[in-house]
């Protein structure tokens, strides 16, 4: 399952995200029961986060972290954060559709969280 959290002024079709993500929890042999919170953000934020974690002063495209322990019912199995302003960028540099590049982000991210 996919939990996508964002501010709705992020041009995300979360319909297309959802269904990417069964497809790719099928290519991964992912647990389906399992949970991924999805976070979109903006530059500040993620800045933020990269510092904190990564001890790197820079906005990156996508940090995923893995989480071990079960919250409620849920299998939480991580979370991957996205700046969205660094895909935009991203999608223009590669001429790519912005969804396109949110879809490699996200699978980026799942492969760091499931190893």
């Amino acid at each position: 399952m996919l939990n996508i959290v964002g501010s709705s002024r992020y041009q995300i079709d979360r319909k297309s995200l959802k269904s990417y993500f069964v497809d790719l929890f099928d290519k991964y042999n992912v647990d389906p029961a399992g949970v991924i919170n999805l976070v979109f953000m903006g530059k500040r934020k993620m800045k933020a986060i990269a510092l904190s974690y990564k001890k790197e002063d820079v906005a990156l495209p996508v940090l995923a972290f893995p989480y071990n322990e079960q919250a409620s019912n849920e299998r939480l199995l991580g979370e991957i954060f996205i700046c969205y302003p660094q895909a935009v960028l991203l999608a223009a540099h590669r001429n790519k559709k912005v969804e396109d590049v949110l879809k490699q982000l996200t699978e980026h991210g799942l492969k760091n969280i499931i190893g």
